[in-house]
């Protein structure tokens, strides 16, 4: 276990924290979360069954809502209502995403960590945590079961706040994943996607990561609501600084780094005021950048380890709740990807995946070494949290295949250029999706003969064959012949074809 001492905490503090990289932001020496205007908002939104579907109107057009048609969502308990909203949701996915899943899995790189935060496992007042990083050696072996022996194409990586998990080391490990070629039944497989869920950096370390290959930059505010967060992170710590946090994904975007993902941990502080907040965020970006978040996600606290908080949250969620929250997220900010994770148990993501969600995780394990050094229950010692759904990569992927879903392995956007800008262009017209629906079929079918067992492959042979008929359906003859080549050579063998 690496220790670090009150003294040398200071010293990272102050060379970490800079904010100037901050200051430039404000407006009149304030941020962009206005509490009382949030407040009030909701406390005026009525929910007028014609405004509603004006609302969702534009929705379906793609365009992000303002506040007050958001809280006006958010305030909707009429049946009829929700359920015409559900409807519009699942439309506004299918036009931006297609239908499929994107799947990934949680690689934690390590549990070390200077912060305090009251609901979290890995803070440095947890006395029973088994604390430690992973090496070189041990991040290859992690990636060459996660790569070879399940399947998984993309991973979120995930650090703790602390000077022994530099930026230096976030850029090894992001290298030696992306080094792994692990040995499949016809060839190998790789990860092809790195996304990082990391301390807020400043502009300079997000260049050098931007560098080596950097996916997705994930920071979560955890609450928007000033007071609350305060109360959660206490002070004379890194996440302490409220606006440092904030301002993450503008120095990500100020340093090249242009796919950002964002979220809450619902059950911090009201759940209406942070879905809110987190819509004030997508419009910031996209007013200073033309770029608003990639991904939104949306956890709620789980059990952690030597936490009260996470036990008795302050305000957490009930599933119609939550439900709700997914539903309202895809309509307000429809361009972006939207994350549930297995912190939900298996009956809550088959239920919500459909609403809105277009990425989920499988075969997650969140222990240091846990890919390798597989252990049979969870054990809270080794974990941030306690997850809900501890299904198989394989699982999941015929479960969906029951429901006509296609699970998607593609990270082909990310290598041709549509990032940024351009991915957003081409999300709010529904060019997108045309891509998704090709490569989904292509890396989907490479993922079937290398990893499915007969049973599995009998399940989804049906959903693939129909995805094929629509992109014949979808696509000019001479493009579906090109596509027809890329399948059978994949068929073949040949592997990482994408359009």
């Amino acid at each position: 276990m690496t220790v670090i001492l009150d003294s040398n905490r200071q010293e990272y503090m102050a060379e970490s924290l800079r904010r100037e990289q901050t200051d430039k932001y404000l407006v009149d020496g304030n941020d962009f979360i206005p509490d009382r205007e949030i407040h009030a908002l909701l406390d005026a939104a009525k929910p007028d069954p014609e405004y509603i579907r004006d609302i969702l109107k534009k929705s379906l057009a793609i365009q992000t809502l303002e506040p007050a048609e958001m809280a006006a969502l958010l305030q909707v308990e009429d049946d009829q209502l929700l359920a015409e909203m559900a409807e519009a949701a699942i439309k506004t996915k299918h036009f931006v995403y297609d239908n499929r899943i994107v799947t990934f899995a949680p690689l934690y790189m390590s549990n070390l960590c200077v912060n305090r935060c009251a609901y979290c496992g890995f803070s440095t007042e947890s006395q029973n945590v088994q604390r430690r990083k992973l090496s070189m050696d041990e991040v290859r072996s992690e990636t060459n079961v996660l790569a070879g022996k399940i399947g998984h194409k993309r991973l979120i990586v995930v650090y703790g706040e602390h000077p022994s998990t530099s930026t230096e080391y976030i850029a090894d490990t992001i290298t030696n994943v992306y080094d792994v070629k692990a040995p499949t039944r016809h060839g190998f497989g790789q990860i092809r996607r790195v996304n990082v869920n990391a301390a807020p950096l400043p502009v300079e370390d997000l260049k050098h990561l931007h560098e080596v290959g950097i996916g997705t930059y994930q920071v979560f505010q955890e609450t928007y609501h000033k007071e609350t967060y305060r109360e959660v992170h206490p002070a004379g710590t890194i996440k302490g600084d409220y606006r440092w946090r904030l301002y993450c994904m503008h120095r990500a975007l100020e340093a090249g780094v242009d796919d950002v993902g964002m979220g809450a941990l619902f059950g911090l502080y009201n759940w209406k005021f942070d879905a809110l907040a987190l819509l004030y965020h997508a419009r910031e970006l996209e007013a200073r950048y033309n770029i608003g978040p990639h991904t939104l996600s949306f956890p709620r606290i789980e059990p952690a380890c030597d936490s009260l908080l996470a036990r008795n949250p302050n305000d957490l969620l009930t599933d119609r709740q939550f439900k709700k929250l997914i539903i309202v997220l895809r309509l307000s900010v429809p361009y972006s990807g939207m994350i549930i994770t297995a912190r939900e148990n298996r009956a809550t993501r088959d239920e919500c995946i459909p609403l809105g969600c277009t990425q989920t995780d499988a075969s997650s394990r969140i222990g240091i070494g846990s890919y390798s050094d597989v252990y049979t229950d969870q054990e809270e010692a080794r974990q941030q949290f306690i997850l809900g759904d501890t299904r198989s990569l394989e699982e999941l992927v015929v479960d969906l295949a029951k429901q006509g879903v296609i699970t998607s392995f593609c990270t082909a956007g990310y290598r041709c250029g549509r990032t940024g800008g351009c991915i957003m262009d081409m999300l709010k017209t529904g060019k997108e999706g045309t891509f998704c629906k090709l490569n989904a079929v292509l890396t989907f079918r490479e993922w079937l003969d290398d990893f499915a067992s007969p049973e599995s492959l009998a399940i989804c042979e049906p959903v693939i064959q129909k995805e094929i008929e629509g992109v014949r359906a979808m696509v000019k003859p001479e493009f579906f012949e090109k596509f027809e080549g890329y399948y059978k050579r994949i068929c073949s063998g040949e592997r990482d074809l994408y359009f």
